[in-house]
């Protein structure tokens, strides 16, 4: 099978945006392990790396496609909520990778596992649950 047209053009636009969205969550990650550890410094950097991929997924991966609009702040929790699922699967690959490696690269390879971890869930999430026509 042969992607191309809008399907190619979205599935690397929401790429781009999982690569800025990746570079949030580890930033935040670093910053706010020192205060709260590295467990909830992650989930308080997903939070942040999802808010950033909302804000580039609906104004780049998903504008103009005829997605049904809802009041901005509307739009951001059900974001959030559809991130959920995805979140469990990169929340997990990260903390396998925690307990198998050490050294201060750790957290960041864990943050690039479980992004790839929920890279398809959190795509279908969005297409299909957010951003649906």
């Amino acid at each position: 099978m042969v992607i191309s047209g809008p399907l190619l053009r979205r599935l690397l636009s929401f790429g781009i945006a999982g690569v800025i969205g990746f570079g949030v969550d580890a930033g935040l990650l670093y910053l706010l392990a020192p205060h709260v550890g590295w467990y909830a410094g992650r989930v308080l950097s997903f939070w942040g790396a999802a808010t950033a991929t909302w804000v580039i997924n609906r104004r780049f991966t998903f504008a103009g496609e005829g997605a049904i609009r809802l009041p901005l702040w509307q739009e951001y929790l059900r974001y959030l909520v559809a991130m959920l699922g995805g979140a469990l699967f990169n929340y997990a690959a990260y903390v396998l990778v925690l307990h198998m490696l050490d050294g201060p690269a750790a957290p960041l390879l864990g943050v690039a596992a479980g992004s790839i971890a929920g890279m398809g869930v959190n795509y279908l999430s969005a297409r299909y649950l957010v951003f649906r026509r």
